[in-house]
């Protein structure tokens, strides 16, 4: 069996940073997204997997190599343009073959992975019970994504996508496993109003084929993390399942509170870092404050700042930049402040660009609310 994880698209909800990034590569606790699906379809016992990939392939390639270091064998699928889930499985098909394969959204986080999905499908297979297994997750939103209507026997019976009065509030959660024929249903549908050839287009010409779709209910936590917010909120899931860990120097006039996970190389120079957080190698932190909720990648710099649930790609400067919080600073960004008595900063911004504040006058510096100060508890994302 094979799997085919698709990374292409253009990640438009996560300009700037992905104009020049790709969005299955921002780190989730400084490991790309990307990652974290290739492995659990590796855990789950699939090692020939098909990336997809659009105009990011070399990035990709780079990243993520042949596959060796994770397990796997990876090969490249071009898909010139980006005309939907559906046309990337058409781009495929020939490297498919006539093979069952899983299909995974590469920008999706799974905290269980997928080997409850494969289990039932090994265990339904042999009898040919079916045609297509959908994961699927409650949602409270159904108006936002692709939604299943289920019979109690787990059958799906129709999937309509972002319905305006949906049916059902179970969310197709970005993976799908399928027999070969699901090349004759992409085959026979036509382009959407988007103008795109969608997948749920073709799993509902199996159904109403009479072919026989399953639903099966996901275990832990899931998400798609399309938008900054629901980056921000996936790193918050990924962090609080971390093991303390310090590799790294930590002088001491520091402080650290919680699990924390320190890189070799990194150094906390009289600063307090508040997990869960995780620093990467080479980075410094110098007279700051760092967490709760923080991921800093490898060689960034923090001085005289504090920052909490965010996510700071390689080779971030913060320097006298106060709270930075809610934020996703992109490759060598760079905040410099007013210093420890500005507001809160929520900061989106792409790789090599910067903000300065300049300082107020005297007589002119608000006095810090409580919410601005450095907290030791949990931090949402807003």
């Amino acid at each position: 069996m094979k799997a085919l994880v698709l990374a292409g698209g253009t990640g438009s909800r996560l300009r700037p940073l992905t104009h020049t990034l790709a969005k299955q590569l921002i780190p989730l606790a400084n490991k790309p997204v990307v990652r974290y699906g290739i492995e659990a379809i590796v855990a789950a016992g699939i090692s020939e997997i098909g990336v997809v990939v659009g105009g990011a392939a070399r990035e990709l390639r780079d990243a993520l190599g042949d596959g060796s270091g994770l397990g796997a064998r990876l090969t490249y699928l071009v898909q010139e343009q980006p005309l939907g889930l559906a046309h990337a499985v058409r781009v495929a098909r020939d490297w498919l073959g006539d093979e069952d394969f899983l299909m995974y959204l590469g920008d999706n986080y799974l905290s269980n992975g997928v080997t409850d999905l494969m289990a039932r499908y090994r265990a339904e297979r042999p009898d040919r019970l079916a045609d297509a297994w959908l994961l699927l997750a409650k949602v409270a939103d159904p108006t936002a994504f692709g939604i299943a209507e289920v019979a109690p026997d787990g059958t799906v019976v129709r999937l309509a996508e972002k319905p305006a009065r949906p049916r059902s509030d179970l969310a197709v959660a970005g993976v799908y496993l399928f027999t070969p024929a699901v090349h004759e249903a992409v085959a026979a549908i036509g382009v959407s109003a988007r103008g795109e050839l969608e997948i749920t287009d073709a799993v509902q010409h199996l159904i109403d084929s009479g072919r026989t779709v399953r639903g099966s209910l996901l275990t832990g936590y899931w998400k798609d993390t399309g938008t900054p917010d629901d980056l921000l909120e996936a790193n918050n899931a990924v962090l609080e399942d971390i093991e303390h860990s310090v590799r790294g120097e930590v002088d001491a006039d520091s402080e650290i509170v919680g699990p924390v996970r320190i890189a070799e190389g990194a150094s906390v120079v009289r600063s307090r870092i508040v997990g869960p957080a995780v620093i990467g190698a080479g980075a410094l932190v110098r007279d700051s404050v760092v967490g709760p909720f923080a991921s800093v990648a490898d060689g960034c710099r923090i001085t005289g700042s504090a920052v909490r649930s965010s996510i700071l790609l390689d080779g971030v400067r913060l320097d006298g930049a106060g709270p930075v919080e809610g934020s996703l600073l992109g490759r060598h960004a760079s905040v410099t402040g007013p210093g420890p008595d500005a507001r809160a900063r929520r900061l989106v911004l792409g790789d090599h660009s910067g903000v300065t504040e300049a300082p107020r006058p005297p007589g002119d510096r608000p006095r810090p609310s409580p919410k601005d100060r450095p907290q030791e508890g949990p931090v949402g994302t807003s």
